[in-house]
């Protein structure tokens, strides 16, 4: 694992640490409006007329930027990975099952996925968000039913690659029925790229329900998300740029580790598939 890639993990590991402990440990409610005139806008670094330091400052309603920071963290985080992680088995399934058996389904489900492809992904992700009532489970959903395609496409080409060796042809010869080898000896070796889509699929996924809570079809206030966080300091980023600029500098930093992680799977994929080769030249 390269230094880039494990300061990366190290980043990913701190900030969902956070996001867990930090809301739990909070002395005040993270969506309480309590005393607005007293407590609204402080500065970051900075304490409030009653004395609570507040290391971010706070937002408008003087509720602290922090803790509603990471607690929007557990959310566009469990629904980035949530999101991604749906999308790549459905996508591993599609493609294992267009790839092995061919035949009608697997011009159905390329011919699916090459008009989804064709549409922006996020034309679809306002379409079936004003379609359904916005809210978690109906982001989690949409990400997971526009994001299968390319996963899918990569692991029918494994699989479609792998159909011709010696070994399927070996664990066929055995008794192994379709399914078996499919599922025991195909799948683990056509897996590699799929895990490397969906991690660079998570630091994607964030940043769409991001832009979507943004937009207000995302996650509805006050439950709070980054995107609706930096959606409430638009109009303050002259006179209070923190309630906007630091979740957006929180956002950017996530994406930006996801998808170094996702490069350096790559990487070490790539690394290992060429030592192979080599081994069997």
């Amino acid at each position: 694992m390269t230094r880039t890639s494990r300061i990366a993990l190290l980043l990913l590991a701190t900030l969902t640490g956070a996001a867990i402990l930090v809301p739990w440990l909070a002395r005040h409610d993270p969506l309480a409006i309590d005393d607005v005139l007293r407590a609204r806008l402080v500065g970051p670094l900075s304490t409030d007329e009653a004395g609570r330091f507040h290391l971010l400052g706070t937002d408008r309603f003087g509720r602290d930027l922090f803790v509603r920071m990471m607690l929007a963290g557990r959310l566009s985080l469990a629904i980035g990975v949530g999101g991604s992680l749906m999308a790549g088995i459905l996508g591993v399934a599609v493609g294992a099952t267009a790839g092995w058996w061919r035949g009608v389904f697997d011009r159905v489900a390329m011919a699916a996925a090459d008009a989804m492809l064709a549409i922006p992904r996020l034309i679809l992700l306002l379409l079936c968000a004003a379609l359904w009532r916005p809210g978690t489970t109906t982001v989690v959903v949409v990400l997971a039913a526009t994001g299968w395609m390319g996963v899918a496409r990569l692991v029918r080409a494994e699989v479609m690659g792998a159909r011709g060796q010696a070994w399927v042809d070996a664990a066929h010869a055995i008794g192994d029925p379709p399914w078996r080898v499919l599922a025991r000896h195909v799948l683990p070796n056509a897996i590699g790229p799929a895990i490397v889509a969906t991690t660079l699929g998570v630091g994607n996924a964030i940043l769409l329900e991001s832009g979507l809570a943004f937009l207000g079809l995302g996650v509805q206030p006050p439950q709070p998300s980054w995107g609706n966080m930096i959606a409430g300091g638009r109009d303050l980023i002259v006179t209070a740029p923190w309630v906007a600029v630091a979740p957006g500098i929180t956002l950017i930093l996530t994406v930006l580790a996801y998808t170094l992680l996702g490069d350096a799977w790559r990487d070490r994929l790539a690394g290992e598939t060429s030592t192979t080769l080599r081994d069997r030249a």
